[in-house]
């Protein structure tokens, strides 16, 4: 019975020290939904030199070629 009171209190203090020191950023303090727009998905290019896709805000774009990087900008399209 001693085990049990005792497995008992330390589950109530483990319950009082969270709930004492969490932020509450996991939950609106004033009980509503919290609301929040999904992210809008980016748009994935092909680099014209490599192939590879890389988000299109990531990748350099020159006369109507998309690139992965600089230095595949410099060396232009794939031939």
């Amino acid at each position: 019975m001693r085990y049990i009171f005792l497995f008992l209190l330390g589950l109530f203090g483990i319950w009082w020290l969270r709930r004492k020191f969490d932020d509450g950023a996991s939950r609106p303090r004033n009980g509503a939904p919290a609301a929040q727009a999904p992210a809008e998905p980016e748009r994935m290019v092909a680099c014209a030199q490599c192939g590879l896709h890389v988000p299109e805000s990531e990748g350099v774009a020159e006369g109507g070629q998309f690139y992965c990087s600089d230095a595949h900008r410099r060396l232009g399209p794939h031939a």
